[in-house]
């Protein structure tokens, strides 16, 4: 929907988001970019997009609406044909018994859409104004059940048993059965909020499964006799070598699925049974998210908007493969990420791309490591560098060096908590005094699935269950729920978990969350929906400092973290729970060491 200028600027006035300064500036760069006033007002966060919509529906006096895809039946959805409705971003979502049809727009000001519109459907319509975003998930209803066509292009297939490593041209053509099932796996795993794909050969069949929200979950076997078509249609789109099956590969290729870019990383490993391909699904048009909104409060977000404040210095963010670090790395940095400053990178792959930021590739048979690219970076005068990685002692050292002279540094390392990232460093060969003096903070991370706030039960603990939290959480007896009741409260008092009431007392738990077994429609019958971190952040105080000059081991590093107010990962993850947005299972599940 496009707002003119001068309705934009009486919008942003007459409301007060935005100083005539700040309009004049916006007008001056949209003249000189040639882009549009709305889109500079949106980027800059003077207003969220749908915020703005609402603001003009209440000017336009047209109502805002938005429309849940799945409470619009099929016959409703049907009076508009599916070419006009993605052509002009309309849909029916209800009729009247008096026969008023009610239609939500992306751009109900467009009069000649209207008319259009009108003619196909009658004019006893009421029109409404929906997010663009809202009205791209309704279009998808006109596809149907992903899975059910899924099945049907399998069945096709299936008619022929015999396996064959040769694969003709009209097998992986655009048109074909082959492109056809690929086309589905891919919307099924997007539309299932799917992270990955894995196409697996077995002795007989071929395995699909998702991981959605962090577990594998199996969703179809295809016959076996499709694999090498399979894969094929797959290095087509990625790039690769079709005929190469005895080593590794990994390409790269982006599709469009209800109007949003997605990016998929795809990686194929030669195995006993055949040929195995992994794709990582890749959000593109997601915006960076706060760290509020990634799950960072109380001590863990002073530390880390403290640390990000400063001039130099080094910030690590540590965990497992799959904890997130790549997530929170891309927020800090959007953060971080303003016209006056240089922020460039070194990654591999690089995941996110930020508009803005100076992103790069490593390359290690051209000679391009880590440690090369940083060396380069170094002599391109930035203010911030990420590195991707520290796996060995010369980007380690390097890091180090940059953040000694004048530079913040942000990298990721492969350790189990925060604490282990110091000794870790001074395993890689790094002096004492050097880690001391430049690492600022580290992080300790890891992702815990979501409760549906749909349908999340609530129980009372019973006295072994919190017994059993007391060992677990390694709580000590008779001031075991002092310290949680007060976190407890601070999480409360910073909207954590919404406004679900305390779950404590100074001397118990009184409450505790669980999935509804079977779960609703919400979260797809799981009693999940998404992910949260959980996280310790570490404050490289001077005690701290003076313990790492002393070779002090991890334990008692972490120790003296928790007196100064650190909150350990499982502490977090006990809090999150008792506040209703994960379970306890979930927390130890990711944190039992």
């Amino acid at each position: 929907m496009r707002i003119s200028d001068e309705t934009l600027v009486k919008l942003l006035e007459r409301n007060g988001v935005a100083t005539k300064e700040q309009l004049d500036s916006l007008k001056e760069e949209s003249a000189r970019s040639s882009r549009p006033l709305q889109d500079l007002v949106v980027d800059e966060r003077l207003i969220e997009e749908n915020e703005l919509r609402k603001q003009f529906a209440a000017y336009a006096d047209i109502p805002y609406i938005e429309i849940d895809p799945r409470d619009i039946p099929q016959d409703i959805l049907n009076r508009i044909p599916e070419r006009i409705a993605r052509q002009y971003s309309a849909i029916i979502f209800k009729v009247d018994d008096d026969g008023l049809i009610h239609l939500a727009m992306d751009d109900p000001d467009d009069v000649q859409a209207v008319s259009f519109i009108q003619k196909e459907i009658g004019e006893y319509t009421k029109i409404y104004i929906a997010p663009r975003d809202n009205i791209l998930q309704a279009l998808e209803n006109y596809r149907g059940d992903v899975n059910q066509e899924l099945n049907e292009v399998i069945d096709i297939q299936r008619e022929d048993n015999g396996e064959s490593q040769q694969v003709s041209e009209a097998e992986v053509a655009e048109d074909s059965p082959i492109a056809q099932t690929v086309n589905l796996l891919l919307e099924y795993a997007i539309r299932s909020q799917a992270s990955d794909i894995h196409i697996e050969p077995r002795e007989e069949y071929v395995q699909i499964r998702y991981r959605i929200d962090g577990v594998l979950k199996e969703v179809n076997q295809l016959p076996r006799n499709v694999l090498g078509a399979l894969v094929s249609r797959i290095k087509i789109l990625s790039n690769l070598k079709i005929d190469e099956r005895r080593v590794p590969q990994d390409g790269r290729f982006k599709i469009k699925v209800a109007g949003k870019q997605y990016a998929l990383r795809v990686s194929t490993l030669p195995i006993a049974d055949g040929e195995k391909v992994v794709m990582r699904i890749l959000d593109e048009s997601n915006q960076a998210v706060t760290l509020e909104d990634l799950g960072y409060w109380g001590h863990s977000l002073d530390v880390i908007n403290s640390a990000i404040a400063q001039p130099n210095g080094m910030i690590l963010i540590t965990g497992p493969t799959g904890s997130g670090k790549s997530t929170s790395l891309f927020s800090i940095l959007t953060i971080l990420n303003k016209p006056n400053v240089n922020i460039s990178t070194v990654e591999d792959p690089v995941e996110y791309k930020i508009p803005g930021v100076n992103q790069t590739q490593t390359n290690p048979k051209a000679g391009m490591t880590f440690a090369n690219g940083l060396r380069a970076l170094l002599r391109q005068d930035p203010n911030i560098i990420m590195i991707g990685e520290i796996r060995d002692v010369e980007t380690a050292d390097l890091g180090v060096q940059s953040a000694l002279t004048g530079h913040l540094v942000f990298s990721t390392l492969h350790t189990n908590n925060a604490a282990t990232s110091l000794p870790r460093l001074l395993d890689m060969g790094v002096e004492p005094f050097l880690i001391a003096s430049t690492v600022k903070a580290v992080v300790g991370q890891r992702l815990v699935r979501r409760l549906c706030m749909v349908c999340r039960q609530q129980y009372l603990p019973t006295p072994e269950e919190t017994t059993e939290i007391i060992r677990m959480f390694n709580l000590t007896e008779g001031q075991s729920f002092d310290r949680i009741h007060e976190l407890d409260q601070e999480a409360f008092s910073q909207k954590i978990g919404g406004e679900t009431p305390l779950a404590t007392t100074p001397t118990e738990i009184t409450t505790l969350w669980k999935a509804q077994p079977g779960g609703c429609d919400e979260c797809t019958h799981t009693g999940y929906k998404g992910r949260i971190g959980i996280y310790e952040v570490l404050d490289n105080s001077i005690p701290v400092q003076r313990m790492i000059v002393s070779n002090a081991t991890s334990n008692v590093i972490q120790d003296q973290a928790i007196s100064e107010g650190m909150v350990t990962m499982q502490t977090d993850g006990l809090i999150k729970a008792l506040r209703g947005n994960t379970t306890i299972e979930e927390v130890l599940r990711v944190t039992r060491e």
